[in-house]
């Protein structure tokens, strides 16, 4: 009977997977939300069908974005037209293609530089095809202006090897294209959660881009998942600019840029808004909540490395010409904005490159006391019991309501005192590699030093789940100034440097994204070597022969429970416990922390 019913299971599951193939191969995609009119300015961006200079996305009416070789083709038959186009290479992905961006210049000598980046997230293309536009118009159409003052590079497609596994099933959420890529690379690896680690070689070849140019801004586009709402371009800066560590530079994002932007946005016929995430999306009047963002993000990494960087968030449930048009908009007004401020801008970036904070908050928590309550657009839906799922779910009405929406955010729950410099031992050649990689500045010791330096051990040290390929750590750091002899060619990592803040998230153990939060000390795991029996048990012989006061105790545990005594393993296992050899001291975190004057003048001893 149990075989029976296996082959009905199974022979239903072949039915329902038939219907679900004709199913889709009628609609193609899964069904989306009511689609919200809309007709603005940016349509006259279009170029013509007998255009020479069509880019694919709009010879295809939006219905498709041009693969890796023919966007390259486009772009290099640009440049060759153009004296302001060139293809630089960056680096290579895992599977062997070349990275590349696209500079437009005027004249030889480099101005400050804006970078736009596309594709983080492959099938999250818009930024690619209104890209192609904008260079377009830049380079033959008369917008050569926006160059100025300074010079765009434009990345086209960043997960290019997850670009070429374009596929209908990838991205079901998004009202086109109908070839997206995928969200990760090939390697299972999100590059917006790899900016800290850097485990992928675009993250690499990426972070090298930006020390070579140091852009005055860094536009990360992509598209939104999440509820249906009245906006159709959306953006964000660390923390929705609220939580961010860059305070000089987030005053000029929510100030100078975020009215710029949104005026030209606006006047192109598209409604710009913050990045809404929602607190319940099944309740969506609850309101919007904002949170801090570590270093693994785009975001997050410009704050703490002080570059102002901007992710765009087109709406995925626009269609993907309306999205393209506004991203046209959005790069455009981030062109405009920076280069009409560029002398405010670069001196936002030095203040907070000469900042040095004395405290960094590393865990924060939720606060459910709304910051404040803002206007915003939404779209109606109603709530009804679902046969699927058996309970209520949301429906999309198809026009939009004028809501208050409660905004929560967070309040720091830990933070650290930043010390003076951290120590690396010469053998951690991976953290090495990464400072390297981030750009930040070391010394290296030509002979051993002696010093007290706060040694962190971890309390519970555990591995946490699988995220983003990686097996993360976790415990409770209990810090203590110890005495310690760092060998010759250890590091001084000081905190006193323009990246000392992006070290102090790297090398600080309760940071979000440090190294033993990503994992980078496994070891720290791995039980000591126990002696063998032929050690052991003489030894163990020996200390019940000469210590009374280990006999009365021993004897004492024995008669606790008949299993200890009659548990060979366990009688010898609770001896060697008392032994330099079977103690089991707390793990140490590799990297010591030398502690400023200051610090100690104000705490002491103590380490807060």
């Amino acid at each position: 009977m149990t075989e029976g019913f296996a082959v009905r299971k199974r022979s239903g599951f072949f039915v329902a997977s038939l219907l679900w193939a004709a199913a889709s191969h009628a609609q193609n995609r899964p069904p989306l939300p009511p689609e919200l009119p809309w007709q603005g300015a940016s349509q006259a961006l279009i170029a013509p069908s007998d255009d020479p200079w069509i880019t694919p996305a709009e010879r295809d009416g939006f219905r498709i974005t041009p693969s890796y070789t023919e966007t390259r083709a486009w772009l290099e038959r640009l440049a060759a037209a153009s004296p302001l186009v060139s293809l630089h290479s960056f680096g290579t992905t895992a599977e062997g293609r070349d990275l590349y961006y696209v500079r437009v210049r005027k004249g030889p000598v480099a101005k400050p530089a804006v970078l736009v980046q596309a594709g983080i997230h492959a099938h999250e293309i818009d930024g690619k095809d209104a890209g192609l536009m904008l260079l377009r118009d830049i380079a033959l159409r008369g917008k050569s202006g926006l160059v100025d003052a300074v010079d765009l590079l434009f990345v086209p497609i960043y997960n290019i090897d997850g670009h070429e596994r374009a596929s209908p099933l990838n991205g079901p959420h998004l009202r086109g294209p109908d070839n997206p890529g995928t969200r990760n690379t090939p390697q299972g690896i999100n590059l917006n959660r790899d900016y800290a680690k850097a485990d992928a070689p675009e993250t690499r070849a990426m972070l090298r881009l930006l020390r070579e140019a140091d852009p005055v801004l860094y536009v990360d586009v992509h598209v939104s998942d999440g509820f249906d709402h009245g906006y159709d371009v959306t953006y964000t800066f660390a923390g929705w600019g609220r939580y961010a560590q860059s305070e000089a530079i987030t005053r000029w994002l929510n100030g100078v840029f975020q009215s710029g932007v949104d005026d030209h946005v606006r006047s192109m016929g598209h409604n710009p808004h913050f990045y809404p995430a929602a607190i319940d999306p099944s309740d969506i009047t609850k309101g919007l909540r904002v949170s801090s963002e570590g270093p693994r993000y785009s975001t997050g990494y410009g704050d703490y490395a002080r570059i102002p960087t901007v992710l765009v968030e087109m709406h995925n449930l626009k269609p993907y010409r309306q999205r393209v048009l506004g991203a046209y908009a959005m790069i455009e007004g981030a062109l405009q904005t920076a280069a009409s401020d560029l002398p405010a801008l670069q001196a936002a970036i030095a203040a907070d490159r000469a900042a040095r904070p004395e405290t960094l908050v590393v865990r924060w928590e939720r606060d459910d006391t709304p910051i404040e309550t803002i206007p915003f657009t939404g779209v109606a839906y109603e709530r009804y019991t679902s046969p699927a799922t058996g309970v209520e779910e949301v429906r999309y009405l198809g026009h939009t309501e004028q809501w208050q929406m409660p905004v929560n955010g967070q309040r720091p729950a830990a933070s650290v005192t930043l010390p003076a410099a951290w120590w690396v031992p010469a053998h951690e050649t991976a953290v090495i590699a990464l400072l390297d990689l981030h750009g930040i500045a070391y010394e290296r010791t030509d002979t051993p030093r002696t010093m007290t330096l706060d040694q962190v051990a971890i309390r519970n040290a555990r591995l946490e789940p699988v995220y983003d390929t990686r097996v993360r750590m976790a415990g409770e750091m209990v810090h203590e100034m110890s005495p310690v002899t760092m060998p010759a060619g250890s590091l001084r990592v000081p905190y006193n440097q323009p990246r000392g803040l992006l070290a102090a998230a790297l090398l600080e153990p309760e940071a979000v994204d440090s190294v033993f939060s990503w994992g980078f000390f496994h070891r720290l795991l791995e039980p000591r070597a126990s002696l063998e029996r032929y050690n052991s048990v003489p030894l163990a012989e020996a200390m019940l022969a000469q210590n009374p006061d280990l006999k009365r105790a021993f004897d004492e545990w024995l008669g606790l429970d008949l299993g200890n005594a009659t548990d060979a393993k366990a009688r010898l296992d609770w001896l060697m416990a008392v032994t330099p050899f079977g103690a089991k001291p707390l793990p140490i975190y590799p990297i010591g922390r030398e502690l400023s004057e200051a610090h100690h003048e104000r705490y002491g001893a103590a380490i807060p």
